[in-house]
């Protein structure tokens, strides 16, 4: 059961204008739903009609950028987490986190030329990580303080942290285009990370499923 000032704090986090572009109603977890599947089911669906949003498809290792639901832009391939990706990730497994989320942030002196960092982890696989058992309570209570006082989740708690969208910088094009092999961030060419970087902003919503 979630208590009830940590439901109302998990509906304004996704409601933030960093995180979401509207409130989500968030579901329960009853039965040990996997929560960020639940909510992966509704969001490939763009906002509104005029929305720009990513969607990384991981069956098809593709980055494709959409206006409401006309393609602008697609770059293939792309490469994930040298371990897959899965709706729950942890801190140091290679894993790309499945899920909804925005960009909040552009580095553009990264080793990888360009990183986009993503809001990883959510409330919604700060939850998940409680139900088994990843979290203890007070490392979810914890959770919640810092996203409050800074607007963004914590970055080193035991679902790591540090994801994002990424260039190759120096990496070898050949074992990109062979093989995935990031530690959990999604990574594009070098001319497509710049292309990107002309099309998205900061508050642009990525789905990665």
């Amino acid at each position: 059961m979630i208590p009830v000032n940590r439901r109302r704090f998990l509906a304004m986090a996704l409601s933030l204008p960093a995180v979401a572009s509207a409130a989500v109603n968030v579901p329960s977890l009853a039965g040990g739903a996997d929560l960020v599947e639940t909510m992966l089911a509704r969001a490939p669906v763009p906002r509104h009609s005029n929305e720009l949003w990513v969607l990384v498809d991981d069956q098809e290792a593709a980055l494709s950028v959409f206006r409401g639901n006309a393609l602008v832009e697609r770059f293939v391939p792309v490469s994930l987490g040298r371990s897959g990706a899965k709706t729950q990730r942890i801190r140091g497994d290679n894993v790309t986190p499945l899920g909804e989320f925005r960009i909040n942030r552009f580095n553009y002196e990264s080793q990888w030329r360009t990183f986009m960092s993503i809001d990883y982890p959510t409330p919604p696989h700060a939850r998940m990580a409680l139900e088994k058992g990843i979290y203890s309570q007070a490392d979810y209570d914890d959770y919640f303080d810092y996203y409050r006082r800074h607007g963004y989740p914590p970055q080193n708690t035991a679902l790591g942290g540090a994801i994002g969208i990424h260039g190759l910088g120096s990496a070898d094009p050949d074992i990109h285009g062979r093989y995935h092999w990031t530690q959990g961030c999604v990574a594009v060419t070098n001319a497509q990370i710049d292309r990107l970087a002309e099309l998205v902003g900061v508050g642009t919503r990525v789905v990665i499923r």
